[in-house]
């Protein structure tokens, strides 16, 4: 019998397929990858110490995901910055508390770890989403982002 009560755990290699169907919901459309390409990229996500990828799940379904990766630094007494990435809940499990579990749980293991901050950008401009991430912690209007992508045709 599956538990009601979410569980936040860390990805295993078994969990790719369920982490690319969260992501269908993430964006309306993404860029694709082959499929090796996309299991490198998993292994590597997965072997990398300073890289978690998070997964909430309830009824033991994934329902929820992100990436936090701790950065080294020079500043801060070398304490190093998170980076939270990808944050997704499938469409069906929204506004129920999943993501601000899963973002607390991101948060606490960043803070294990020292870090004097941890930094989220989103291209998302619904109110709800931003209500999530200040729920979770976060604080608007503390910093700007800026974002530089490759020129066209590539690099």
């Amino acid at each position: 019998m599956q538990s009601d009560t979410p569980l936040v755990r860390e990805a295993v290699s078994e969990d790719l397929n369920p982490v690319l169907s969260l992501y269908t919901h993430m964006h309306d459309a993404d860029e694709s990858a082959d499929v090796h390409t996309l299991q490198a990229a998993w292994e590597a996500i997965l072997a990398d110490p300073r890289t978690c990828l998070f997964i909430l799940e309830h009824g033991g379904v994934p329902v929820s995901s992100c990436v936090l990766h701790i950065l080294q630094n020079l500043t801060r007494g070398a304490r190093p910055y998170g980076l939270i990435e990808n944050v997704v809940t499938h469409r069906e499990f929204r506004n129920r508390g999943f993501g601000t579990a899963l973002l607390a749980h991101a948060l606490d293991r960043a803070w294990g770890k020292n870090c004097y901050k941890v930094m989220l950008l989103t291209g998302r401009r619904e109110q709800n989403v931003f209500r999530l991430y200040e729920k979770a912690g976060f604080v608007r209007g503390v910093k700007e982002g800026l974002i530089a992508y490759p020129p066209p045709g590539g690099w």
